[in-house]
Order: C-alpha cells, then structure tokens, then sequence
C-alpha cells in the first residue's frame, strides 16, 4: 500500500491522496526530475482489470495533446503496481463545482460544454472515443479552463468493441447514451450524448432522464429513448436538443457542438484554430472564408474620456461571478427598478439586464439594432463569459449613453483590461482592406492590433454598426485581442438569435436619455454665441450627440450627453453655468478648441454606484482660446435650458 513520502520510478515524490474510485488512488505528487506538481494514479495490484484499464487510458490519452485534455506524461509499471502520471489541476470537477454553489446558468454551462466538446472534437479525430463524459470527469482549473480527464474506458475505434466482464454496458447510468443501453459500442455520437447529458444536468440539476432513486431505472429510460425537457436551460434549449437526440445520426459531431454551443458561450482562445483541424468525417466546416469591407476606426476620443474610473460596488459582488449575476438579475440598468422582462431565470450572467431567456427573445429580425433608443449595449456583454479572462465586473454607466464596459481586475483589485461596446449609426461602406467574415445576419471586422488597443467592429443587418475596444490598461493582462474576440463572439451570438435586446425599465424624467442632443440648440443659437454659420449637422446614435459644422468643416460645435462616477474639476477651471457646476478645459479636444462639461444630475446606477450624467460642449474654429470659452459657456448656458427635467 503506498504512502505519503514513497517515490514512484525514483521521481514522483507522493504527498497526499486527492481522489479514490474503484481502480485505486490518486495521489498529488512532486516530479523532482522537472520540478512541477503531477497527480500519479494506481492500480490495485490484485485487479487485472483495473490495470488494463489504466494502461488503456495511458495508451488513448497520451498522444491527445490539446488545452482541454488532462495531459498523460508516464506510465509506470514496477511489477506490483502500475502508475498512470498526468497532469495536475489544482481546482475539482465540474460535479465539485455545482455540489458547491449550485445549478449553472446556461452561458457558464455552455462556456465549459464548448471547451469540452473541443477536447472531444481533438479525442475524435485521432480515432479515440472517451466513452465516460460525466461532470466527475470535468476538471475545471483555478482559472476556469475546463479539463476532460479520465480515458479509462475509453477505446480507439479501430479496436474491438468491449464490454464489462458481466456483459453489461460501460459508463454512468445518468449520462448514459440510449444506444449504448441497448448494448451497442460507444462510438463519437456517444460522446456528443453524454456531453449534452452532462450539460443538461450542471444546468437543470438532475439526469435528462429525469430523477430516479436505483442505476437501473436510468439504464431502462435510457434504453426506451426517454428524455425530459430542459425548464432552465435558456437559449441553450436547441443546442441541448440537438445533443440529446435519441437517434445517433442526427446528432451533430463533436466539432458541429463547439460551433452550437459557441452561439451561447464565446469558446476560449484555444479553440478558435480547431475548425481547420476537423475530423473531415464529423461533417462539414465553418465557412469562415474572409473577405474585406471598409471599416473606419472610430475617432479617438481623447479628452472627451475621462480617465478609467474604478467601478465601487459592493463587496459581495466582487467575490465571484455568482454573486454579480445576481445583482445584474435583480437590478436593471435603468432606473426604473426590475420589470417584468427581466424575471426569466435570475441568471444573465452579470449583464445588468433581464434574465438570458428573456434577454434574447427577439424583437425583430436576428441580426439587427432595431430602434437606437430603446437598444441595450449591456446585453451584448456577459461578464461571465469572459470570467477565464480574470475577475470581471459589469459597468453600465460610463460615458456615452451607447456605451457599456467589463471590466477586469488584477490580483491586486486593481482594472487590468476594458472591454468597451458602443454603438454607431454609420453605415458600413464595402470596400476596403479589412479582414472580414460572415456570421449569420451580421459581419464581424478584426483590426490588427494597436499597442495596448484591438479593435473589433460587427456590422448589423440594418446597417449599423458595434464598435467593441479592449483595452489593456496594466500588466499582466491578457491578450486584448483575445479578449476582444471573446465578447464579440457573444455579441455575434445574441444577434444570432434576435434583435439587439431592448433596454428594461424607464430612465427617469430627468434622465439625458431622454433627450435629444440636436435639439438643444439650433443654427441661429450657434452663430450667435461663436459666429459659426452652420451648413451641417450630424446625429450621433439614438439623438445623444450631435455635431454641428460650418462650410468648410473647420470650425463647429459638437455636444454629447456623458456619464461618469464623479464630477471633477480635473484638467479645467471651476465655473457655475445656468446654475449648473461646470468645467471650462481650454484646448483639451484639440488645438483651437474649448470644452465645457456642465453637470446635470446625480444618481445611483443599477449597481449602487454613485453616478453623474453632464454634458460635455466643444467648441472649436481658428479663432482665440478667450474667444471658443467664451462661446462654449454661452452655449452651455442656452442647452442647459432644453434639457430634461422631472
């Protein structure tokens, strides 16, 4: 019997056991050849079985290399016991996981389900079917990567089909594929089941064949083909569906579930180079042929950013990903408390929206912005599923009123990256060097990435466009191209399924949102106040900011409704305007500029953040720094008083 302190093969020092099932112990062990940390696993010396089956997963799981399968890196035989070493993951299973916080929500679910049916995808092509895919064979690292472990009775297709020495069938009678029950060998369909049936079961808390208090009542249901309907599982329901079908032929490959499940849960940066790998067998590929369009960066925006605020929310809400999700359920992003759109589940994933189910209920067709008003940024984003990225945390009420942000914290509590999303009412022109590709109703653009900044553009079915930037704003902080794909990924896969989700609730009479930018001052205001004689003028997304031009294009006003976490002087001189607080800021847009930003309001966000929203007026043309703040007071002055009031 090995103990803590013994040496496998003269190398792997064992230092306590962390798991124990029918075949042996698992033991966390020190390799002091390479320094690292592994987990070793025995086999009784008095089972034939037991080692043959450990030798059989050393043998199927040791030429698998890929980021979501537990790495095999020695067999070793000393004649009285054989040891399978492989790699250590420090967090538990996907089963430790929901015994310890409970059911899933359908994104978390659907984020892991696509990392585990890329493992299975990788597992297929080399000819390997897993045969046993359960949430106690689902390893989820400290850093949320989930790790399919556990080939032991696996088998390589090209070998003969075995079964148990009693005739029986192989596997855990709750995941357990119908035609398997029927005693047929487990093949790739098999797992795609048992992977759906695992997902089924973290999300809904139970096998999809229902309760039941003896193995064999599941062996029976699975052998008459009976599958219960998910009640919990969103806009997961079809892809579940499609996994769980009783026929095995229409079932999709394991490559065809990472594509599904991608839909709901952005895959990790790891899978993205997996379609070009597909097992030709499994079916066919995601076009992903690329073509180009014009895309125009948006402009900097410079000062008209305020320095990245530090989000201050409760501290219960900074410990995990659970807690935000349910404060983002029970609070809209609007002021008008929780409507009856965001009930649906109680788990939006920390969106600050309405729950997933109802979230993405289309209000028209998929693919499109719909109404500029009404369209909620927020319900683009999903915190959790860039939670593998690091802590992330939801911030609906930073800057322009198109705006939404996640962001992510350091060790140290500290923002390391921005995901920002705004939406633009400029239309996409063809054209152009870009690289592009076709996803459903919409088309996603990558910028090459730009120091700490990557850009990412979705151009919608009604001609509209979604701007999201990531930023990394300390070190380390991950890719801010990786990350960037990630939240697109999740944008593209709400449009997929609807229109952009509206927003819930009814700001407050005195809200900005409910103004209107072009409206607060007109042509004959402007030449009065700065001498500029206005030939155009330009609206920004949903009415709340406009730009205001002469003939020749030098010289204007621009006007845009902001929000920010405090009102500060920083940057420019104090002033009260129309009795409002006011900063006037000297060239800081630009040379030959003067911006005032006026506050309006003061309130707490859907968060319990302290909030302000304020105009900010530019005013710029070749004339003296005096003369353009003089002209932005006097302009300030006459907005302030078309704006809304309670």
């Amino acid at each position: 019997m090995a103990e803590a302190g013994d040496r496998v093969a003269g190398r792997y020092l064992l230092q306590e056991p962390i798991g124990r099932g029918g075949m042996g112990v698992v033991w966390r062990a020190h390799d002091e050849l390479l320094d690292r940390q592994v987990a070793v696993k025995c086999a009784r010396p008095d089972d034939d079985r037991a080692v043959l089956r450990l030798t059989n997963e050393a043998r199927n799981a040791a030429r698998l290399h890929h980021p979501h399968i537990v790495s095999v890196f020695d067999f070793v035989d000393e004649s009285e016991v054989c040891w399978i070493v492989m790699e250590y993951v420090s967090g538990g299973s996907l089963a430790d996981m929901v015994r310890s916080r409970g059911a899933l929500s359908p994104e978390e679910a659907g984020s892991i389900g696509c990392q585990i049916a890329a493992a299975l995808a990788k597992s297929h092509a080399e000819g390997v079917v897993h045969g046993d895919v359960t949430p106690e064979n689902v390893l989820i690292t400290e850093d949320g990567v989930a790790k399919l472990t556990d080939f032991g009775i696996s088998r390589a297709l090209w070998s003969e089909a075995t079964m148990t020495r009693t005739g029986g069938v192989r596997g855990k009678p709750p995941y357990l594929p119908p035609e398997v029950a029927r005693g047929e060998a487990a093949d790739r369909k098999s797992d795609v089941f048992s992977l759906g049936a695992t997902l089924y079961a973290v999300i809904e808390g139970r096998s999809p064949y229902g309760e039941a208090s003896h193995p064999m009542a599941y062996v029976a249901r699975a052998i008459e083909g009976y599958i219960e309907t998910p009640h919990r599982a969103g806009p997961l329901v079809d892809t579940l569906t499609a996994l769980l079908n009783v026929e095995p032929k229409r079932r999709p490959a394991a490559q065809q579930a990472v594509r599904l499940l991608r839909r709901v849960a952005p895959a990790s940066p790891h899978i993205e180079d997996l379609d070009s790998a597909e097992d030709p067998r499994d079916g066919e590929t995601l076009d992903r042929t690329p073509f180009t369009m014009r895309l125009v960066k948006p402009l900097v925006r410079g000062s008209w950013r305020r320095p990245r605020r530090r989000v201050v929310i409760a501290a219960a809400a900074l410990c995990t990903v659970a807690v935000l999700v349910a404060w983002a359920a029970l609070f809209g992003p609007w002021s008008g408390g929780r409507s009856d759109e965001s009930r649906g589940s109680g788990k939006d994933g920390g969106r600050g929206g309405s729950g997933v189910t109802d979230s993405v209920s289309p209000h028209g067709p998929a693919g499109t912005v719909g109404d500029a008003r009404t369209a909620d940024p927020c319900k683009l984003l999903n915190p959790a599923s860039l939670s593998r990225f690091g802590e992330t945390v939801l911030d609906p009420d930073y800057g322009e009123i198109d705006r939404c942000d996640v962001l992510l914290h350091g060790k140290s509590g500290d923002d390391i990256a921005d995901v920002q999303l705004n939406f633009s009412s400029e239309p996409p022109e063809p054209g152009g060097d870009v690289p592009t590709r076709r996803v459903g109703n919409v088309t996603v653009g990558a910028f090459q990435r730009e120091g700490d900044e990557c850009l990412r553009n979705i151009a919608s079915a009604d001609r509209k466009q979604i701007w999201i930037i990531t930023e990394r704003l300390d070190t380390p902080a991950p890719d801010p191209c990786q990350l960037g794909d990630a939240a697109t990924d999740y944008a593209v896969s709400v449009l997929d399924r609807g229109q952009v989700p509206r927003r819930s609730g009814q700001p407050a009479a005195s809200s900005l949102l409910r103004g209107h930018a072009c409206r607060v001052l007109d042509g004959d205001e402007i030449k009065r106040a700065s001498g500029v004689q206005v030939e155009d003028h330009e609206a920004g997304f949903g009415d709340w900011q406009c730009e205001w031009t002469n003939g020749s294009g030098d010289a204007g006003v621009k006007l845009v409704f902001n929000r920010d976490n405090q009102f500060t002087s920083e940057g420019g001189q104090r002033a009260v305007i129309a009795g409002n607080r006011s900063v006037v800021s000297p060239n800081e847009w630009d040379d030959d500029s003067c911006l005032v930003r006026m506050l309006h309001r003061s309130y707490r966000n859907s968060l319990g953040d302290d909030t302000v929203e304020m105009v900010s007026l530019n005013v710029y043309g070749p004339k003296s720094t005096e003369t353009l703040c003089h002209s932005a007071k006097a302009l300030a002055a006459t907005a302030a008083k078309k704006l809304p009031t309670s």
